[in-house]
């Protein structure tokens, strides 16, 4: 493998890990603001499992 393959692999693994950081990524779905009204994001049903928003948020962010 030539230098230069070497340099483009390396360049395009590093751009797509900058790329991918970028987004806004959830754990969980009730994490996400715009999932708080959701029916699974309410209890009884997130209790259940642990997922409501202010089980998963810090409890200062969350408002309702």
């Amino acid at each position: 493998m030539g230098w230069k393959t070497g340099l483009s692999i390396t360049l395009s693994i590093c751009i797509s890990l900058v790329v991918s950081g970028c987004s806004d990524r959830f754990r969980y779905p009730c994490q996400d603001p715009k999932n708080w009204e959701a029916t699974e994001c309410k209890p009884p049903i997130c209790t259940a499992t642990g997922t409501c928003p202010s089980d998963v948020t810090q409890p200062e962010k969350v408002s309702k």
